[in-house]
């Protein structure tokens, strides 16, 4: 992939061509160029990085699909939304102008000349869905953001959505050609084999109106013979029956033309989004069971007219909707938000890719506290398990992306636009200094070779990865759960990781088949994993980090003791994981997964929820807070203390005796024959001694004579 210039840098989100490379490329060349920013934009950041492996996943990845956008609240996200689209629809030309010379045909416009070929296929053709088609790899997206608090106050937000997505093709595609496609249009048909025609005529439709026209045609001509006759002796009688046949078939053909032109009108001027929302209005029909129904009958035309331009343009299309803002709602808003998608998803063949984005912890809390969801989203995570198909949790901000954020805040807005314009110059006249031009372009040259080479050994890592996960040789499947959920997770999980892990340029590191291991151990066993790493992150912060050859498995032994303590603040966390005897043999013999390994894949693991750690530091933290340390006695009660503890170990033992003896040597009693503590000692027949927590001092005359509650 090229690298742009300097002024395409920031505005198109970084590339992933070249520009991780050319970091290492600029840090090698003595002296380096000079430029007026410490941090240009035409250095990638951690956050391009990881957005560009999205963005390739996603264009590959199978639809419909719901991508988990995982992050902390209001943690840079609309910025790297930006930068996902970007991206994408730079893969998106890329990849048009490589089918472009593969097969030599141009993809048809819906828009200019090319509006009534159009209207001319919605009305006389109905496309068929052949091989061709299906291996077109060329794409093309059409984003749409839905903010979730803009509809937070109405009881229909779930509507909303549904709505947003209409109203945007509506808007992209025009109104006329759906609603023409809605009166007039056809279901694209399936066929067999191999067959390059892709489209058909509608017979019946062309039969239809070549008889309208013709009826038409024969009763105006009737009615103008019967107007033009002159002679009322002998004709009389036969001009007023032209004038009935005329008439009759001018009425029905006018009519029949006038009722497709009507409801085609109706379609253009009443839309998805008002007719919806006049459902959602009724109460007494939003109760019923065929109000779904209806909603669901729209979404599928919907998706049938996309279907028809896919097939129209040459070309896949993808609607990609981000979802934002969605734990600022009520929980029963957010309920409604996640059934629209699991009905919009229902077709398995709707070209839609979701992003959700939203903080894990919060959605799974709204949906615990749901009172429509009880007994089916008991587990917030859970539920949101079923749901998502991708997921992708925002990993800690780098240091580069840091600084660059830091060195963005502390410019002002007019810096910012000078800085902008000077680029634009430097970019328009050559530069003076010859050398550092020449540098620059074998900089990029070699930069190009290199990223060319990383996306083709990309490739070829990513089919090893996922051959060993159906490979019947290997043990790796039999930790793959049943679930048909489960297994899209991993598979649309895998390209992501052996991407970023390829972007490291760290090629001795882990192999393909241990990255793929350790995305099913992000799947499977996500809350003992993130024990695991979090116990290895308080160890390496405290000075004690084990060596690189430990093993996860025995920091896992280790620590164990300390999770099972935890077992009720995350009652909710453990129930995502599998089996805990699998777990063992998965760390323990089949891939003995060291602390060096961790620390490699741990960058490159993005279907792990980085909110489930955060929980389980906060937990360690605030355990390991050291209680208050009790008062400490008078000086002169130090002896007796003493005393009393040697001489009543178990009373000391039984009421923690030995650091609260001074009350019972100031009772008047010679030293060792304290008959309170006799009797303390021994514990008549009947009587039960009081806990340690409970018990308490004799009357003590240096607090007033009150008995004194010990700790």
């Amino acid at each position: 992939m090229p690298v742009q210039g300097r002024a395409k840098g920031r505005h198109s989100g970084g590339q992933m061509g070249g520009g991780w490379c050319l970091v290492s490329l600029l840090d090698s060349v003595s002296p380096p160029l000079p430029t007026p920013n410490p941090w240009p934009s035409d250095i990638l950041t951690e956050d391009d990085v990881y957005c560009s492996c999205l963005a390739k996943t996603l264009c590959h990845v199978p639809v419909p699909v719901t991508v988990g956008f995982y992050a902390p609240f209001g943690c840079r996200l609309h910025l790297m939304l930006d930068k996902i689209t970007a991206l994408m629809n730079q893969e998106a030309t890329q990849r048009e102008a490589e089918e472009l010379q593969r097969v030599q045909w141009r993809p048809r416009q819906v828009s200019g000349w090319g509006f009534p070929q159009l209207l001319w296929y919605l009305v006389f053709l109905q496309p068929v869905i052949t091989e061709v088609h299906l291996r077109r790899k060329n794409v093309k997206f059409l984003f749409i953001r839905f903010s979730a608090w803009q509809y937070a106050g109405t009881d229909k937000l779930w509507a909303g959505l549904v709505t947003t997505l209409c109203e945007g093709i509506r808007h992209h595609y025009g109104a006329l050609p759906f609603s023409v496609y809605s009166v007039l249009g056809n279901k694209p048909a399936t066929t067999a084999g191999f067959r390059q025609r892709e489209w058909h005529c509608r017979r019946r439709v062309c039969l239809a109106l070549v008889a309208l026209v013709a009826a038409l045609g024969l009763g105006v001509a009737l009615l103008y013979l019967s107007l033009s006759t002159h002679t009322p002796s002998h004709s009389s009688a036969n001009s007023s029956l032209l004038r009935v046949f005329g008439g009759a078939a001018t009425t029905l053909s006018g009519s029949g033309l006038l009722m497709a032109v009507y409801s085609v009108g109706k379609h253009l001027f009443v839309s998805q989004r008002k007719k919806i929302e006049r459902l959602v209005s009724r109460e007494k029909f939003g109760s019923q069971l065929g109000f779904m129904c209806e909603v669901k009958k729209e979404v599928e035309l919907l998706t049938d007219f996309l279907c028809f331009l896919e097939i129209y343009q040459r070309r896949r299309l993808r609607i990609v909707l981000e979802v934002t803002g969605l734990d600022t709602c009520y929980p029963e808003r957010v309920v409604g938000v996640l059934n629209a998608i699991n009905t919009l998803l229902s077709d398995s063949h709707a070209p839609f890719i979701f992003i959700l984005v939203v903080d894990p912890s919060i959605l799974a809390a709204c949906l615990e506290s749901a009172g429509s969801m009880k007994g089916t989203a008991d587990n917030g995570y859970l539920f949101l398990n079923r749901t998502v198909t991708l997921p992708f949790s925002v990993p800690i901000m780098g240091r580069r992306t840091k600084l660059q954020f830091l060195h963005d805040a502390v410019q002002s807005r007019d810096d910012l636009l000078y800085r902008e314009m000077a680029r634009q110059l430097r970019t328009q006249r050559p530069v003076g200094d010859e050398g550092a031009q020449l540098l620059a372009v074998e900089m990029q040259a070699g930069a190009e070779r290199t990223q060319s080479c990383i996306d083709a050994k990309a490739g070829r890592y990513i089919q090893e990865a996922l051959f060993c996960l159906h490979d019947e040789r290997d043990c790796l499947y039999e930790y793959v759960p049943d679930n048909v959920v489960s297994m899209r997770r991993i598979v649309n999980t895998v390209p992501i990781t052996v991407r970023l892990l390829l972007q490291q340029r760290d090629f001795g590191g882990p192999t393909p088949r241990q990255a793929v291991a350790w995305v099913v151990l992000a799947n499977q066993w996500p809350c003992r994993l993130s024990w695991v790493l979090q116990c290895l992150e308080d160890r390496q912060q405290s000075g004690g980090a084990p060596e690189a050859r430990a093993r996860l498995w025995d920091v896992f032994c280790d620590n164990s003791h300390e999770l099972h303590t935890m077992t009720k603040e995350l009652q909710n966390v453990l129930d995502l994981d599998g089996d805990p005897e699998l777990f063992e043999r998965f760390l323990d013999a089949d891939f003995p997964f060291t602390m060096a390994d961790a620390q490699s894949l741990l960058r490159c693991t993005v279907n792990l929820d980085h909110s489930i750690r955060r929980r389980m530091g906060l937990i360690r933290a605030v355990r390991s807070l050291k209680p208050p340390s009790p008062p400490k006695p008078p000086a002169g009660h130090a002896p007796s203390t003493a005393n009393g503890a040697n001489r009543a170990p178990q009373a000391a033992c039984a009421a923690n005796g030995a650091s609260h003896a001074p009350g019972t040597a100031q009772s008047g009693h010679p030293e060792g024959h304290n008959p309170a503590q006799a009797r303390e000692t021994r514990h008549p027949a009947g009587h039960t001694p009081a806990p340690a927590s409970e018990a308490r001092h004799p009357r003590d005359s240096a607090h007033g004579g009150k008995p004194i509650l010990m700790a």
